[in-house]
């Protein structure tokens, strides 16, 4: 906690004391302007918000559905395909195609770039997510699996109303793994985002850091963009960031932690 309030703290202290006094949970002189200067674009930063919301819903709800499915079945020993699908799976963890060939993937063979499913689609299938769950699904009694088939239920029937049910704190696990990278995420609105209605709140707030930062630098004073003598809040501006990107995670994480523990320990041993 103690952390948290020391960039709380900072985000409402000056230029001048960050420098002379360093990073405090107490400013000695309260100021907004890190705040003020954030928020002086409000549609933008409303409209970057929409979009984490959108996407971090949409990524953790069908990365859910296919990682759930995916481990369901490698967790199955009278699948027969499960070693190809598994090996699938792990190979990915080892070797990937790099950064040119997925940038000609995504943004020509698939066009997918500049749209809403660029934020979503890459995020949704993750090989360690899927063999974390699989561990769990393969402490899940052979015997229940058994007993639903000889009651007349299908495979599907059996995943959805007696598998999904008992397997909350593994769902609550990988789904805030989800969330957390959906939120976090800039990376992807960098490479393929042009529209300025697509930005995600993390690279927003990014590019308005760095332009905080140009104010500042003295090609900014030569070309005349700023005052002599006047300097941004770029430190305290820094923390104020944090707390509008890491605020409403801050939210959600009490709803996730009555299971998280759980999924964790119990989805790496098999029982």
């Amino acid at each position: 906690l103690y952390p948290f309030l020391i960039v709380l703290g900072s985000s409402f202290q000056t230029q001048e004391e960050i420098m002379n006094t360093g990073y405090s949970v107490f400013p000695k002189i309260f100021s907004s302007a890190a705040y003020q200067l954030i928020l002086g674009n409000p549609l933008a930063l409303i409209s970057a918000y929409k979009m984490n919301i959108i996407t971090t819903a949409l990524t953790t709800l069908i990365g859910l559905w296919i990682v759930s499915s995916y481990s369901y079945v490698l967790s199955r020993r009278d699948y027969k395909y499960k070693r190809i699908l598994a090996f699938y799976v792990f190979f990915t963890m080892l070797f990937n195609g790099g950064l040119v060939p997925s940038y000609i993937l995504i943004s020509k063979w698939l066009s997918l770039k500049d749209t809403l499913w660029v934020l979503i689609i890459p995020l949704l299938c993750n090989a360690w997510n899927i063999l974390m769950m699989k561990g769990f699904f393969a402490t899940i009694p052979d015997s229940l699996i058994e007993a639903a088939k000889l009651d007349g239920a299908g495979e599907l029937y059996t995943f959805v109303k007696i598998v999904i049910p008992i397997s909350k704190p593994a769902f609550a696990t990988i789904g805030l793994f989800y969330v957390l990278a959906s939120w976090n995420d800039w990376y992807l609105s960098m490479l393929y985002i042009e529209s300025d209605s697509l930005i995600k709140l993390q690279y927003l707030l990014m590019k308005l850091l760095r332009n905080i930062e140009f104010l500042n630098s003295a090609d900014a004073l030569q070309y005349g963009l700023v005052k002599e003598g006047a300097e941004l809040p770029t430190l305290s501006a820094r923390m104020a960031m944090c707390i509008l990107a890491a605020g409403p995670m801050l939210v959600v994480f009490p709803f996730f932690q009555k299971y998280f523990v759980k999924g964790l320990t119990v989805g790496s041993v098999k029982g």
